[in-house]
């Protein structure tokens, strides 16, 4: 792209808000209830994504876009796992490595990039349990890429992925006990992707700051601080 999206940094900014509101249940404050505004977290990265690749910015350097990945997959697992209590999964960005390769293998016509998606796949569906958001979370950035530009109503697909990857079971369990987070938390994962693409739509005049490679260094640092915080608190 010529000119920077500012409703792509934008997005960008508020998922990273959406997933430090998550973060703050594990700092000993009593707000289960922000588990509701974390689940627009990872549908909006994943819609960023989709969004590069849609229009060009990571399928011009996708080495590059996929190094800092798995740069940030390794540097980010220490802080994750010193700051979230007993940790089932690896953090996010594992995810998001095999989701960038399984909507490039869809994107790229080439054989490199086609067998690298289908490893990526494979890993999905055999290590589900040990990756974050697990299989269905893997898909989520190629659903997204697919439906980029078409309806809004379309959107809801998206959706619909986005409540599986977020153990769709466990969710609709407590909802029908009528949990009041669980039911607000199944409405956010069904319509953050269609939020996220209204904002694209409409936030292009507006002018955040720029989010560039120094913001992959967000996420290990929020834990980093979200740590200390506790301790204080403590």
């Amino acid at each position: 792209m010529s000119r920077r999206d500012g409703a792509l940094d934008l997005l960008k900014w508020l998922a990273l808000l959406s997933m430090v509101l998550d973060h703050l249940r594990y700092v000993g404050f009593s707000a289960d209830w922000l588990y509701v505004p974390g689940r627009l977290a990872f549908p909006w990265f994943c819609l960023a994504m989709a969004a590069n690749l849609a229009r060009g910015g990571a399928s011009a350097s996708p080495w590059r876009y996929l190094g800092w990945l798995l740069l940030f997959s390794a540097v980010s697992e220490i802080p994750y796992r010193l700051f979230i209590p007993n940790p089932s999964t690896l953090n996010v960005m594992p995810t998001l490595v095999l989701g960038l390769l399984v909507a490039r293998g869809w994107q790229a016509p080439t054989r490199e990039a086609r067998c690298l998606a289908t490893v990526a796949l494979l890993l999905a569906a055999l290590f589900s349990s040990h990756l974050m958001f697990g299989f269905f979370g893997v898909l989520l950035p190629l659903v997204m890429l697919l439906l980029f530009r078409r309806s809004l109503y379309l959107a809801l697909l998206p959706g619909l992925v986005c409540v599986a990857a977020n153990q769709w079971r466990v969710l609709y369990g407590a909802a029908w006990l009528g949990d009041g987070v669980a039911l607000w938390g199944l409405v956010a994962c069904l319509i953050a992707p269609w939020l996220g693409r209204v904002l694209l739509r409409q936030a292009g005049r507006l002018h955040p700051v720029p989010m560039r490679r120094w913001a992959y260094g967000l996420y290990p640092g929020h834990f980093l601080v979200l740590l200390v915080v506790r301790q204080i608190a403590a």
